[in-house]
């Protein structure tokens, strides 16, 4: 069984623009072509062009399946659920029988369902990667008002109904015919999720809430693997990233969202007394508010707006702390990987996968509520001893756990147990 395997892999997302989910697919992908594997990428782009687009990637060819989900809401949720899944897997069935590939890994919430399903019919083995709530929330994020901290404790009606009013625009009356859809959306997901020979969680929340939420999945393999980080480049700019700034700096990388915590961040830096800037690596839909909120309690704020990834590496690296008020069900934070990559001391909300990167105390400090974030913040901002002990040892842990290499084999292990039946 050494032999090479020959992968095709399913992605919603991919380089050179995405999100954390894009890149770990990426190095996924990367690291079994460096183990001697034959990988084709297949991505799903629903931005408006429609069509097959044959494009690469540092050396790995990808294949862009474009179909447009237009902009009406509702009718936008079919488009890139049901509709797109029937035609990606008419795409991949006969793509499958081209080839003769041996295993599918679909990545994320709308390539996953078409791929298990195209497998099936293919006679190979499927793998998914779940790495969010989509298929035990159908808005992925278990967040059923985005002004309120409690998460959905079900997916019940009940729960539903509370969860469309906030999303519907005002109209929250006229939404709720869609809840017949939202839990036939979701036992789709799941149902289908229950046939692929093995499921993959980049944390033990994932992990967990999949096995309390989606009984469906009693009897699919479920393995817990961190998502892969190519450590080289953050060594790199590590030992050679030239300062973006001489003065000690607080950074804050990412949306500028309310699951993300943004509304709790000013006040935060505030209450700690940070005398130091604030710079964020990223925008969003709560700039204005946020700066202008900077602006009345005497914040030095800068926001730098989506930077190349490579800037925002650079700005996470020689930040003297980082800070994470995410109070959303974080699965696993790339942010918060890769700061810990760089050695940058993190305070961070405890949510979600966030326990699975920050060991209280050891690489990081964790916090309970905004009051707790607050402090947490002090501690770091006046103790230059302890900055420097926790990000040495976040360093240290975040190359043996997460490290592509380690994360990459494991994953090949569980291809091999797919295939092992039909060697035999």
């Amino acid at each position: 069984m050494s032999a090479p395997l020959r992968v095709v892999i399913v992605t919603d997302s991919f380089p050179p623009v995405c999100g954390g989910s894009g890149w770990s697919t990426f190095e996924l992908s990367r690291g079994l072509v460096a183990r001697g594997h034959h990988v084709e990428v297949i991505k799903v782009d629903t931005s408006g062009r429609r069509g097959l687009f044959d494009t690469s990637y540092e050396g790995l060819r990808v294949t862009e399946f474009c179909r447009p989900a237009g902009t009406i809401p509702v009718v936008r949720n079919v488009q890139k659920n049901e509709r797109l899944w029937a035609s990606l897997e008419r795409y991949l069935r006969t793509r499958l029988a081209d080839s003769r590939a041996d295993l599918v890994h679909g990545q994320h919430a709308m390539t996953s369902v078409p791929s298990i399903r195209a497998a099936v019919a293919a006679g190979i083995p499927s793998v998914a990667t779940v790495r969010d709530y989509w298929p035990v929330c159908y808005w992925s994020d278990l967040i059923y008002d985005p002004s309120q901290p409690d998460l959905c404790p079900a997916c019940s009606v009940g729960m539903m109904t509370r969860c469309v009013k906030p999303r519907s625009g005002g109209v929250p009356v006229a939404a709720w015919p869609i809840i017949p859809y939202m839990r036939a959306n979701l036992q789709t997901k799941r149902s289908t999720l229950a046939k692929a020979g093995a499921v993959i969680a980049p944390s033990h929340a994932i992990a967990r809430d999949l096995r309390a939420r989606a009984p469906e999945l009693a009897h699919t393999p479920l393995y817990t693997i961190p998502n892969p980080v190519d450590m080289a480049p953050l060594d790199e700019a590590y030992r050679s990233t030239t300062r973006p700034m001489a003065d000690p700096y607080v950074v804050y990388a990412g949306k500028i969202a309310l699951n993300k915590g943004v509304q709790y961040l000013i006040r935060a830096v505030k209450d700690a007394g940070i005398t130091w800037p604030l710079v964020v690596a990223g925008d969003g839909p709560l700039r204005a508010s946020l700066e202008a909120e900077a602006r009345q309690a005497g914040v030095d704020l800068r926001v730098q707006g989506w930077l190349p990834r490579s800037e925002t590496v650079m700005w996470i690296r020689h930040a003297s702390l980082l800070a994470f008020p995410s109070y959303g069900p974080e699965s696993l934070s790339r942010v918060l990987m890769e700061a810990s990559a760089l050695g940058v001391p993190i305070a961070a909300m405890d949510t979600g996968g966030t326990r699975d990167i920050v060991h209280p105390g050891l690489t990081g400090l964790l916090s309970a509520d905004a009051e707790a974030f607050s402090k947490d913040l002090a501690r770091l901002f006046g103790d230059a001893r302890l900055r420097e002990s926790l990000g040495a040892q976040a360093r240290v842990e975040a190359h043996a756990r997460f490290s592509a290499a380690s994360v990459v084999e494991r994953v090949e292990q569980v291809y091999r147990g797919l295939l092992l039946p039909r060697a035999a």
